[in-house]
């Protein structure tokens, strides 16, 4: 085989956190979350292009959905639930937040199939 055929190690295992990450954020939000908690914990001693993977879709799920819950939650109970622009408020920062997730996802797949580690900006824990 050619170089440029040769698989990083991880790679594979890779790919799957980003992909169960996206579909986390937007296929089976609980389904493929658990999935990533199991890889999280199954997989400690992988090759590091694979550990950098399963660690960011792992730590930015838990932070994204923080971000989500506890942000809405907050501004649900500024503003009331009877007043309309609470509820422009938090369509907007929902649509936002969630939005910019899943576009640091389909980076992050990229760079998966691509072979490469990929930090999530601001939230992202650092890799080896």
């Amino acid at each position: 085989m050619p170089p440029s055929d040769v698989k990083p190690p991880g790679q594979g295992l890779a790919v799957a956190a980003e992909a169960l990450f996206l579909a986390n954020l937007m296929l089976a939000p609980g389904l493929a979350f658990a999935a990533i908690v199991w890889l999280w914990l199954r997989h400690r001693d992988t090759p590091s292009l694979a550990r950098c993977h399963v660690d960011q879709t792992f730590f930015v799920s838990l932070w994204g959905g923080a971000l989500l819950v506890v942000a809405c939650a907050a501004i649900l109970l500024l503003g009331g639930l009877d007043w309309e622009w609470t509820w422009v408020v938090v369509i907007i920062y929902f649509t936002c937040v969630h939005s910019t997730l899943i576009l640091f996802g389909v980076v992050g797949l990229s760079k998966a199939l691509a072979g490469k580690p990929y930090r999530y900006p601001l939230i992202g824990p650092r890799c080896d």
